[in-house]
């Protein structure tokens, strides 16, 4: 069983199809998503600076990753990144964001990976794609996820929200482990 934990070597890394190039400066719909700690979460209501990063998929211990998982370019390092996040977090609290991660998986799938990882942020659910529909996020379709799960996944992509707009995007992001480093470089750079 491959450690989901551990980049492999040469990952390939994404290229940048221009899926978000539409995004900065979108004011956020009015949406509510469930949270893996049992809220519900409207960010474009949220004042001050979200940081949401967008993943595909976590892996489960009991669930195998689809098939070609590690050779789809952006499609593997949810856990590293998620971990990042995690180990950040105190970090971006003190310049004031709030951290979300964001994935089209349920919310009972997500909350394993938020309780098994030690997550001190919630993670938002939106296996409706009503989100990813309004904001138009780019996304990518993979046979093979866990039964009951949406085969349609968010490419791996980090939003900065400021009082409901998009203030900056991170996309295509590579590689995932560093993505919370590349956030509080930018935030350190862009004091409220």
């Amino acid at each position: 069983m491959t450690d989901p934990h551990v980049l492999p070597a040469h990952l390939p890394a994404p290229v940048d199809d221009g899926g978000a190039a539409h995004l900065t400066g979108q004011p956020w719909p009015a949406l509510a998503l469930p949270a893996t700690d049992g809220t519900q979460v409207r960010v474009s209501g949220l004042p001050g600076r979200s940081v949401v990063y967008g993943y595909p998929m976590t892996a489960r211990p009991d669930h195998p990753l689809p098939d070609g998982w590690d050779v789809m370019p952006g499609a593997r390092g949810c856990t590293p990144q998620a971990c990042a996040f995690r180990d950040h977090h105190a970090q971006l609290a003190a310049l004031g964001a709030r951290v979300f991660g964001l994935s089209t998986q349920s919310t009972a799938y997500q909350q394993e990976a938020a309780g098994r990882l030690h997550l001190p942020y919630p993670l938002l659910s939106d296996a409706a794609l009503e989100l990813t529909g309004a904001l138009r996020l780019p996304t990518f379709d993979v046979p093979g996820v866990p039964a009951g799960e949406r085969p349609t996944l968010l490419r791996r992509i980090t939003l900065i929200v400021r009082d409901g707009v998009t203030e900056q995007v991170f996309y295509p992001v590579f590689p995932p482990d560093r993505s919370a480093e590349q956030v509080l470089e930018w935030l350190e750079r862009h004091p409220t």
